[in-house]
């Protein structure tokens, strides 16, 4: 199983043959200029909530690859306006067996708006399992005790998290790991960090945190692959 970055919050996973595209912002985010909107391929396009930095690139991606977007009822609704007529509703509690797998909506702390201010619905993570491969993408919150209840009774084994570490509009590292010992998982990826002059890290002292707690954070560079 391979997952490529993208930078903020953006990552895709091929999982069972199928494309995933999570929180496409990427021609606006001045670290990914060597990023190619037209090299992105996505099957599914996942949207946590409606902020910009969340999916500035979602209609060019989904018009370019006839990609479906997998996100709330209000999100969706607003892709259609767009002229995105491929959308999958879903809201936190429900889950649905895909072609490539199961995604069920977790909550996640946050704010949500769309670029035209209109309501952006709910915020969410995503738990996505398979046969082969768990992985769960918090999306943009803070630490909640809500996330005890992935390994309580969705998922006991996942394999990967990915999880905000930038802190101000998200939790920070600390609380990352706090998270990380919620979801019982000892591999994280961290999102949303360094793309804005609020949410710049420290790197080493980020991991070095996760390691004292017997745990691996990796910090991707953007358009790294990371395999499993």
């Amino acid at each position: 199983m391979e997952l490529i970055y993208y930078g903020h919050s953006c990552f895709a996973v091929k999982m069972n043959d199928k494309h995933l595209l999570f929180d496409p912002f990427v021609s606006e985010n001045e670290l990914a200029n060597d990023i190619k909107i037209s090299d992105i391929r996505a099957d599914y396009i996942f949207i946590s909530h409606g902020h910009h930095d969340h999916l500035a690139d979602a209609v060019e991606i989904a018009q370019q690859n006839s990609s479906k977007i997998i996100s709330n009822p209000e999100v969706c609704s607003w892709f259609k306006k767009q002229g995105i007529s491929k959308h999958h509703p879903i809201n936190i509690g429900g889950d649905w067996n895909f072609d490539f797998g199961n995604v069920k909506c977790t909550t996640a702390q946050h704010s949500s708006s769309l670029p035209d201010g209109s309501y952006g619905g709910n915020p969410m993570g995503f738990l996505v399992t398979s046969e082969k491969f768990n992985f769960y993408y918090a999306g943009d919150t803070g630490l909640t005790l809500d996330m005890q209840l992935i390994p309580k009774y969705w998922c006991k084994n996942l394999d990967v998290a990915l999880l905000p570490t930038g802190n101000n509009y998200t939790m920070g590292f600390e609380d990352a790991i706090i998270a990380a010992e919620f979801i019982q998982c000892d591999t994280i990826i961290g999102l949303h960090f360094d793309t804005f002059g609020y949410i710049r890290i420290d790197h080493q002292a980020a991991q070095d945190a996760f390691a004292e707690k017997g745990k691996r954070l990796i910090l991707p560079k953007i358009g790294e692959t990371i395999a499993f």
